[in-house]
């Protein structure tokens, strides 16, 4: 009872908050959302927001460094957290205009990939769609068969809570369903609406995270570590 006791007064000092929740609450919080619902701020998001009040108030020489931060893990801990993040990125198949999953990724809450694979998909693939996924053929000649890549995927959101942008389009491509009440879209998230209207990911990481993504070819990694 003693230790257990102990375990409650110090706990695991190693963990953080991710820079980008921490970003998020603090762009939340001066905004005005969410305050009949806000929680009570614990000393370890206090300090975390202390240190990011901090980094916006360097010189603007470091404005760069500042903005590339936003996308690096605070650490290098690659085990499945209880929440976990997601993006896909699609070749054309069929006649080119129906979309085919080629690649998943995952990372875990501190934005260390988890699980990153082409997929070799069941149809023929006529439009690589490379200027914006990224894929080449070379990517898919060895790629896993999707029905492997679906099979892991589906354990390793099983019970966790999934992030992601406009994730029944992720989904759809995976064949796969999650509970509702497990999807954190940041497509659907009401402070993010404009007039009813959903923004773009690339929107919400500039406005929010003060970072550039989707210029020219997409990063899957990116992308799930942002959403």
């Amino acid at each position: 009872m003693a230790s257990e006791q102990k375990k409650k007064r110090n706990p695991n000092k190693h963990l953080q908050l991710n820079p980008n929740w921490a970003q998020l609450q603090l762009r939340l919080k001066s905004n005005g959302f969410n305050k009949s619902s806000r929680p009570k701020e614990n000393p370890e998001l206090a300090t975390q927001n202390s240190i990011l009040g901090k980094r916006k108030e360097r010189p603007e020489a470091e404005s760069n460094d500042t903005k590339l931060n936003a996308l690096i893990p605070i650490n290098d801990d690659i085990s499945l957290t209880d929440v976990v993040a997601m993006d896909c990125e699609m070749v054309g198949v069929g006649q080119g205009n129906k979309s085919a999953l080629g690649r998943v990724t995952l990372v875990n809450k501190w934005g260390n990939v988890i699980y990153d694979e082409f997929v070799r998909p069941v149809e023929w693939v006529v439009d690589f769609r490379t200027k914006i996924s990224g894929i080449r053929p070379r990517d898919l000649r060895k790629a896993k068969e999707f029905q492997v890549v679906q099979k892991k995927v589906a354990e390793l959101i099983e019970g966790r809570i999934l992030v992601g942008h406009a994730l029944h389009n992720d989904l759809k491509a995976l064949l796969l369903t999650h509970p509702k009440k497990d999807l954190r879209d940041t497509s659907e998230y009401q402070p993010f609406l404009k007039d009813g209207r959903r923004k773009a990911l690339r929107h919400l990481a500039a406005e929010i995270l003060g970072v550039e993504i989707q210029i020219g070819e997409h990063c899957p990694v990116s992308l799930a570590f942002i959403a």
